[in-house]
């Protein structure tokens, strides 16, 4: 892995309406120079490349991410258009304020970012308070297989992961996964996963532990969603049966130990 040590670059590699933040953002800086650097990753290779991407990723701010040109929640086919709204200092951003996905023009940038130009087809998820990020990577040039780390932490290497997650009660971060090829209700199906059946991935930012959870026999997983209910994880299998308020499972919210 790369060095954290911020470089110094010329001010102008990003619009001129990103300065003053770039100039309080060591992070920002590196990443913006990073992802407009040209040959950069031809010169050095795709896996140096890919890490240093992930290790800056980890560490950065959304203001970064908006600094860095990605498309935000607003909307994902351009960079910022008002950073001088979304540029300035969040007012009282905690858990219990921010919306859960927050889009702008609001202080301190969108909570949700996406890459819609390069074979990387990055995605980057903020949790609410901005304490924790997750920060999704595939590469078209390898099968679309996607990486999956939350505040650097990689999420099941060996595992074929969903481009994008969404974050319950600013601790959890939860993705689909494919499900299990022996359930008896599994078929092969149209998208990434490539299963009408799913798992479930559940990352404690707090404690930087990750479940696995996979439906049995009984338990029909299309479109498996989470919420948090005092100190439960309820699962449900789809749309209908979380607006039908029918979990097929609960699990304590405390994640073990490793």
């Amino acid at each position: 892995m790369f060095s954290s040590q911020a470089v110094s670059h010329p001010w102008d590699v990003r619009d001129e309406r990103w300065r003053e933040w770039l100039r309080r953002s060591r992070v920002g800086v590196d990443l913006v120079a990073w992802w407009d650097g040209g040959d950069i990753r031809s010169r050095i290779g795709d896996m140096p490349y890919r890490e240093r991407l992930v290790d800056l990723l980890s560490r950065a701010s959304p203001r970064d991410c908006a600094a860095m040109g990605l498309g935000c929640s607003r909307r994902i086919d351009r960079s910022c258009r008002e950073p001088e709204t979304c540029g300035q200092d969040p007012i009282g951003l905690s858990a219990a304020s921010a919306a859960p996905y927050r889009v702008g023009p609001v202080p301190g940038a969108c909570g949700s970012f996406v890459d819609c130009w390069s074979d990387l087809e990055l995605h980057v998820e903020f949790s609410a308070d901005d304490r924790h990020r997750a920060v999704h990577l595939s590469d078209r040039n390898r099968s679309g297989e996607v990486g999956v780390w939350v505040d650097g932490v990689r999420l099941m290497v060996d595992a074929w992961l969903d481009q994008s997650g969404y974050w319950v009660g600013d601790r959890f971060y939860v993705l689909q996964a494919a499900g299990p090829e022996d359930h008896p209700d599994q078929q092969i199906a149209l998208g990434l996963l490539g299963y009408r059946i799913l798992s479930l991935v559940i990352h404690d930012a707090w404690r930087r532990t990750t479940r696995v959870l996979v439906p049995d026999a009984s338990e029909t997983w299309t479109n498996p969603f989470v919420r948090l209910e005092s100190d439960q994880l309820h699962l449900y299998a789809d749309e209908s049966a979380v607006t039908g308020n029918r979990p097929d499972r609960s699990v304590p919210a405390e994640s073990p130990l490793p």
